[in-house]
């Protein structure tokens, strides 16, 4: 219809096209390549995506059995109907892409690119996808092995196939919590690697004595209101009673130096303390330090979810790594939305098998109530204060520990700076009188 007629909101009709491309044998008849509404179904949704595609191509189906019988055989699934008409033109599309990627990527780069589409874009055979370039994806396994047994004879085997396996799914677990066989793929044998042990080991990857001595030299350093935070909250942390903390740190009073230090003390004791922030930047400041939608596997709409929760598995590596450390650090938490420290804490509770609030796990908040508040799209200032982390009922709980006196004019001796400062406490505190005559 598009490619002919055009739609007339005011008279709600159709009109034939009156400008385009002339229609052969038709006088005055145009058309274009306007398209229509197109209604998309991605291919995750497997049922639904398999039951159109057999629509589009199969007539005169009366129902759903009708729809998964081809040539007199009822088939289990829509899936298995669409492969028995060879409905599937778009691995060609894949076999494409793998052997460009070939020619120029190394075989990491290949790995990553074959895991994503097996695992998101749902290819009609997969196992023949490895089949066809499993060489190329395992190659630099093999090369690594050949220098380490300095056997230059040495082939692609078996053993070489597996771990290239496991590396991929690796990357599926790690992009959308799936194995290999719920992928249509050979499960590998992970007797020798395995995703938890080294998500593990990445948060126990710490020189200790290097962490020690970093402690024992900045620590002097902190300031009265720096060196009491410190002792209060490493102590909170030995005792093992959790809590929440809130490190209330107007910008230039130290806030990054002081939870660098915390984060060396935990570490420096053997024990697992996760980093997080809830910017990219933030995050980069901080040791090993990830952003907390990337980390716990936030949802991404959460002022649409009453009680949401991370998608994070039992079984899954990052599980373990909640299960065992001691103390979280959240940066920046006065950007997040305050369902995303609910659903932290509703998440730890499930994991940890313990109803203390956040399952028994430190939690040490830090940022700036006066900066930026969570973003909300298309909303009122009203919401935007009811999405803030003050207006969750987790927030009675809180102990805020306040710094206030700012290192940077100290340090610099800079007067400007100075009045510079108290100026923006002042507008942050709401201090500042509002002109009546400003809209």
């Amino acid at each position: 219809m598009p490619r002919y007629y055009t739609w007339n909101a005011s008279s709600k009709k159709w009109l034939r096209r009156n400008n385009g491309d002339p229609v052969d044998g038709y006088p005055g008849v145009f058309s274009t390549d306007a398209l229509g509404r197109i209604y998309a179904i991605h291919p995750k949704n497997d049922d639904c995506f398999y039951i159109c595609l057999l629509l589009i191509n199969v007539r005169g189906s009366t129902s759903f059995e009708s729809l998964r019988t081809v040539d007199g055989t009822i088939c289990v699934t829509f899936r298995e109907a669409c492969q028995q008409l060879q409905l599937f033109e778009h691995d060609s599309h894949w076999n494409q892409t793998l052997a460009d990627a070939i020619v120029s990527s190394p075989a990491t780069a290949v790995r990553t690119l074959f895991a994503i589409i097996i695992s998101t874009c749902q290819p009609s055979n997969p196992r023949l996808l490895w089949d066809t370039y499993k060489d190329d994806m395992a190659e630099d396994i093999l090369h690594r092995l050949r220098l380490a047994t300095r056997n230059v004879d040495l082939q692609l085997n078996a053993g070489i196939y597996n771990e290239a396996l496991v590396l991929i799914e690796d990357l599926c677990l790690l992009m959308c919590e799936k194995l290999l066989i719920e992928v249509h793929m050979p499960a590998p044998s992970r007797q020798t690697r395995d995703l938890v042990r080294r998500e593990l080991e990445r948060e126990r990857a710490y020189d200790i004595t290097h962490l020690q001595q970093q402690v024992q030299t900045n620590v002097p350093l902190l300031n009265e209101q720096q060196n009491s935070a410190y002792n209060q909250l490493i102590n909170a942390v030995d005792s093992g009673n959790g809590g929440i903390f809130f490190l209330d740190a107007p910008g230039g009073t130290g806030k990054t130096f002081l939870l660098s230090l915390i984060l060396a003390a935990i570490r420096g004791q053997g024990v697992i303390a996760l980093a997080l922030a809830s910017t990219g930047i933030a995050a980069t400041l901080l040791e090993g330090g990830r952003t907390a939608h990337s980390a716990l596997k936030l949802p991404l709409n959460l002022q649409i979810h009453e009680s949401p929760v991370c998608n994070i598995s039992k079984q899954s590596a990052m599980a373990q790594v909640l299960k065992k450390c001691k103390l979280i650090i959240w940066d920046e938490c006065t950007m997040a939305h305050k369902r995303s420290l609910e659903t932290l804490d509703r998440t730890l509770r499930d994991l940890r098998n313990n109803n203390r609030c956040f399952g028994g796990v430190m939690i040490l908040l830090s940022g700036d109530f006066r900066q930026t508040l969570p973003v909300i799209p298309k909303s009122t200032a009203a919401d935007e204060l009811n999405a803030c982390l003050k207006s969750s009922h987790l927030w009675r709980f809180v102990k805020t520990i306040s710094l206030t006196m700012n290192m940077r004019v100290l340090l610099q001796n800079d007067r400007t700076a100075e009045v510079f400062s108290k100026e923006l406490l002042r507008i942050g505190n709401g201090q500042v009188p509002i002109d009546p005559s400003v809209d």
